[in-house]
């Protein structure tokens, strides 16, 4: 959870996170189609699970997908999510909603919560340059995007924007895309996107910009499914940098390449999130022993490959169009 300035929100001295969550059964793969958002505090020492941020069948979605929070001035939370699927829906669907969702915290016997009784609203689809990711059929890395709403406030004029993983038409397929939109008195306004992948990859995710010594970080994780040809990258945080929001934008490292998972564990980690004191948080996803793919494993075999917890925090220097990964 940010604060306006971008800076990690403290409660009662610990810092309030966000992290999708889901039951631990089946295969981790279904994940996806069971996740909830869901509060944590984290100290120095541990980190506290505070439970649901919504009620159930809260979200106009049949689960909640990734998105950013951000506390306002006058002590709301804006929630930005994704809402995937339909409410009530009998099958899985993978329809894709910006949905905000603002609500004052409060505290009930001791743990901090969020009010339950707020309004969600869908604040923005796919749609102008951008393809609709309203998809009956699909699963992971087959499916468009319009999701994954990052929150950024731009110094140079104050304006509120969100980053958006999207996709684009390609030679009659889609391409991902990082979407821009603009916050304005009446809502919001698609502008054009970022960054288009162009046939490279046609997953990019969770959009976020860290702004450093004048210059505007663009950073998203993406898998080594997603480029084409499958495997010819390895699954990492990638980043871009800009003299402006709008750019234009040079890859760091030459490459675009930040952060890769290492040959060994190819699918380690994900969802790499570049802190505004450059920290990185991610997740901890599969740990194989054999070689093998977990995600093609049994239940059994995937489940106990597979981490779901919080990752070790990494340390970045930004430097120009370099980036280094510094000692713990």
């Amino acid at each position: 959870m940010q604060e306006e300035d971008g800076s990690t929100a403290v409660v009662d001295g610990a810092e309030l996170w966000m992290a999708l969550t889901a039951p631990a059964v089946g295969h981790p793969e279904q994940r996806h189609d069971r996740a909830r958002i869901r509060l944590l505090a984290r100290t120095a020492d541990r980190w506290r699970d505070l439970g649901d941020v919504f009620p159930d069948g809260a979200s106009p979605g049949s689960r909640e997908w990734s998105g950013s929070a951000v506390r306002r001035l006058d002590g709301t939370v804006s929630v930005f999510y994704t809402a995937a699927g339909l409410r009530g829906e009998s099958r899985t669907t993978f329809r894709q909603r910006v949905v905000e969702a603002r609500a004052r915290l409060g505290a009930v016997d001791g743990v901090v919560q969020f009010e339950p009784h707020v309004e969600h609203h869908v604040v923005l689809r796919g749609e102008g340059p951008y393809l609709p990711a309203d998809e009956v059929e699909g699963g992971p890395g087959r499916i468009m995007a319009f999701r994954d709403p990052g929150r950024f406030r731009d110094p140079a004029d104050g304006r509120e924007y969100l980053l958006i993983a999207a996709s684009v038409p390609w030679r009659g397929h889609f391409t991902g895309a990082v979407a821009l939109a603009g916050a304005t008195t009446a809502g919001w306004d698609l502008l054009p996107p970022l960054l288009v992948s162009a046939g490279v990859n046609h997953e990019i995710e969770r959009p976020h910009m860290v702004v450093h010594q004048g210059r505007y970080y663009l950073f998203f994780c993406t898998s080594r499914q997603a480029f084409h040809p499958a495997g010819s990258a390895p699954t990492g945080l990638y980043g871009f940098v800009a003299p402006a929001l709008t750019g234009p934008y040079e890859p760091l490292n030459g490459s675009g390449l930040v952060i890769q998972n290492p040959p060994a564990q190819p699918d380690q980690a994900y969802a790499w999130l570049v802190l505004p004191d450059r920290s990185v948080e991610s997740f901890v996803n599969y740990l194989s022993t054999d070689g093998g793919d977990p995600r093609l494993a049994e239940p059994e075999t995937a489940r106990a490959c597979f981490g779901g917890t919080a990752a070790p925090t990494l340390n970045l220097a930004l430097h120009e169009a370099g980036t280094a990964l510094l000692g713990a």
